[in-house]
């Protein structure tokens, strides 16, 4: 017996679009200010977007950039390059001009989707490119800047209305074919390119809905930026479940709570960071809902008490947990039934974890680094998360070396270091270089963290090792305050000693803004060089 047409159709996200489309096409798809596309015309747009990059050269296994904000034309960029038979590289819109240029040249970029406020960058990026792709401009009305164009371009809309609308898409020959390409933060160099497969991606779709519980036709807040990991993959996600998206080009916690309101919004997601923002908002600004509205959050390991404010203000949260390399989540804390015994901080410290297996998630384990060995299940021992699934990268563009050492053993090898607690759930402790060894004991930056955030002075926290000449090295915390709060150092350490054991108090407390990646995480590298410098200083 033989796989043929009849009993074997490559999986693609793409088929998404066209199934709701055909039974849900009046249904209402994006909505962005004063736009709004039904399924049917979201489609209509993708398949003629389609034939115009197919008429310009694109060709299967191409690359076509896109560096532009959560607006229609990024939406529909996850369904038109890849139906031309292209990769989809969606470019983080933080990224300087060089960081951009080497991004062009390591994808070889055949076109480029660029949103007029970013013309300067990409400008100043194409002249040191050696891609040199065909540049698409997105031209929209609600850009906060809109620097002159000076060379060249191809107006979005304009290839719309010249698409052909009875364009034959390309579905994929083999469903390891290539869809996307993302690229990691490089805190510590060169981002390197991951590949995603059009399995993969459909793949995670399906374990979204089961995952997150989603029903027909949500209404998404889309405030997760589509450029980091194609925003969690939730594009296709509403595709496979006819939901409404409701674009978000930026974020600010007014305009979140403004839109909940208006479009009553069901689901939306967005890092610790933001909820961190939405929970300390000025209450002029906080809404609170009678309704349940269900919140995914991933990125970084989220404070409980962060949770545990956001769920006072009517959100119920899905942690889940996974890398670029994942194509995003393979954990979740899965709720059990006998949390909601436990007090709402009780039940935030549970939510905190990173979990159990996310749907379509196949095996995940934490072992010794070391031995190989799998590590207890005592919330204790400390190991680094592995994991085997369909929802991991084909391999990293370009670098085979680096490729080999990420699946080593048979493993996708993650970099962070977690424990297994006795109910099966895992909990990252820090990342490999973050783990803080102070006279022989392991020290979780994250658990002093956790506390510091428990402080209701502290809006941001980061902890790193310090170069200490008995100890080895000792906990240096990172503070930002919230607006308008006081606090001092000594006050600080005296509150993080009266919450967690006296050697995992921090030994020193720096105040000031704390430096970030293009994606919103703290950039511990460069804490740690400064704690380095103060100490050859």
């Amino acid at each position: 017996m033989n796989k043929n047409p009849a009993n074997f159709v490559p999986l693609t996200p793409i088929s998404f679009l066209h199934r709701t489309a055909d039974i849900y096409g009046q249904r209402q798809a994006v909505v962005y200010e004063n736009r709004s596309y039904t399924w049917y015309e979201s489609r209509d747009r993708c398949v003629r977007m389609a034939s115009s990059l197919s008429n310009m050269g694109v060709q299967k296994g191409d690359t076509v950039a896109v560096f532009a904000f959560n607006t229609p034309e990024m939406f529909e960029s996850h369904f038109s390059v890849p139906m031309s038979g292209a990769i989809l590289n969606t470019i983080n819109v933080r990224l300087d001009a060089n960081t951009v240029a080497y991004i062009l040249d390591d994808g070889n970029a055949k076109a480029l989707i660029v949103d007029r406020e970013l013309f300067d960058i990409a400008s100043k990026a194409l002249s040191v490119s050696s891609s040199q792709p065909t540049v698409i401009l997105i031209d929209d009305e609600f850009a906060d800047t809109k620097p002159e164009v000076n060379i060249d371009v191809i107006n979005y809309e304009t290839l719309i209305s010249e698409g052909d609308p009875s364009f034959k898409w390309r579905s994929p020959e083999d469903e390891w074919q290539p869809l996307a390409l993302n690229y990691t933060s490089g805190t510590t160099g060169k981002p390197k390119g991951v590949v995603y497969h059009h399995r993969g991606s459909y793949l995670m779709s399906m374990g979204t809905v089961i995952g997150w519980e989603l029903p027909n036709h949500p209404v998404y807040l889309y405030s997760v930026p589509m450029f980091h990991c194609n925003g969690w993959g939730h594009a296709w996600t509403m595709a496979a479940v006819a939901g409404t998206v409701i674009c978000l080009r930026a974020f600010s916690p007014e305009k979140v709570f403004d839109l909940i309101e208006e479009y009553s919004v069901t689901h939306f997601g967005g890092a610790p960071i933001m909820l961190n923002m939405l929970a300390n908002a000025p209450k002029t600004i906080q809404k609170s809902f009678d309704r349940e509205i269900r919140v995914m959050t991933a990125g970084a390991p989220p404070p409980a008490k962060v949770l545990e404010s956001m769920m006072s203000l009517g959100f119920r949260i899905m942690h889940v947990y996974g890398l670029t390399e994942t194509y995003g989540h393979i954990l979740q804390a899965a709720p059990q039934t006998s949390w909601l015994e436990e007090s709402p901080a009780k039940q935030a410290q549970l939510i905190a974890r990173q979990g159990v297996r996310f749907p379509m998630t196949e095996d995940v384990s934490v072992i010794d680094q070391q031995t190989g060995l799998h590590v207890p299940p005592d919330g204790e021992t400390i190991g680094e998360i592995v994991v085997k699934c369909n929802t991991c990268m084909m391999g990293y563009l370009n670098n085979p070396e680096a490729t080999k050492e990420a699946f080593m053993d048979d493993w996708f090898h993650s970099g962070d270091l977690a424990v297994i607690h006795k109910d099966g759930y895992i909990q990252i402790k820090d990342r490999s270089k973050d783990i803080i060894i102070s006279g022989g004991e392991n020290i979780s930056s994250v658990e002093i963290e956790n506390v510091l955030y428990q402080h209701p002075a502290v809006g941001e926290a980061a902890v790193v090792a310090m170069p200490d000449e008995l100890w080895g090295e000792v906990p240096c915390a990172f503070v930002e305050l919230k607006p308008d709060q006081k606090t001092t150092e000594n006050e600080l350490i005296s509150f993080c000693k009266d919450n967690m054991a006296k050697f995992k108090q921090p030994k020193q407390v720096i105040f000031g803004p704390l430096p970030k990646t293009a994606t919103g995480k703290i950039q511990k590298h460069e804490l740690r060089a400064i704690v380095q410098n103060n100490g050859d200083g």
